[in-house]
């Protein structure tokens, strides 16, 4: 059994316009094949999704922010809650999608105008062995095709193509970069070899 545990209820919750204010992550990881260099950079990352309490859906984990804490911080800890995960936060969000709650319908009050959530990609780092809500969720690792299958809200399927966006994107400068200081260290490596020659 975790020690941690859950913060539960929405005495602290924030809301913006009726808009109750939610904050989530889509924590990730790169799976590194050694025997395959050519495999695309899709297809090395991948995500972990959190089955809905009392159903079989998967989600990525979420929750409200709370008015004690920064979105970023409401992210790690759900992200450590629903999913038993630690890592690090890119700190910009990947988008703010407004979307109806399925708890909403209960709870009339709660949220006339539904919910704005703030989405951020996790790089995993730690995976606890327990966690606050293990008893009620399952966590599983997913290629990003299959999340994509699986995503059962479609606010979460724009979520999952920004990360894809994003990744991407972020694996292309980097590539950049070690060409280019690739490059740099051969010309160095030339300019000193001739340099070496020259005298």
């Amino acid at each position: 059994m975790s020690n941690l545990l859950a913060r539960t209820g929405r005495d602290r919750q924030r809301y913006d316009n009726n808009f109750r204010l939610v904050s989530g992550c889509i924590p990730y990881r790169v799976v590194k094949d050694e025997d395959d260099s050519s495999v695309d950079f899709e297809n090395k990352l991948q995500v972990l999704m959190v089955s809905s309490p009392n159903r079989h859906d998967l989600v990525f984990p979420k929750g409200g922010w709370e008015d004690d804490e920064t979105v970023l911080e409401a992210a790690s800890r759900e992200a450590m809650e629903e999913a038993g995960v630690k890592g690090i936060l890119r700190e910009e969000p990947l988008g703010v999608w407004e979307f109806r709650s399925k708890s909403s319908s209960a709870e009339p009050d709660c949220c006339l105008g539904g919910c704005k959530g703030y989405m951020f990609a996790l790089e995993v780092t730690e995976e606890l062995a327990t966690w606050p809500e293990h008893e009620n969720r399952e966590r599983r690792w997913l290629n990003v095709k299959e999340a994509l299958e699986l995503c059962r809200y479609e606010w979460m399927q724009c979520a999952l193509e920004e990360f894809l966006r994003v990744m991407a994107e972020d694996g292309r400068g980097k590539e950049e970069t070690l060409a280019a200081s690739s490059l740099s260290n051969r010309e160095e490596r030339q300019i000193g070899s001739s340099v070496l020659l020259c005298s």
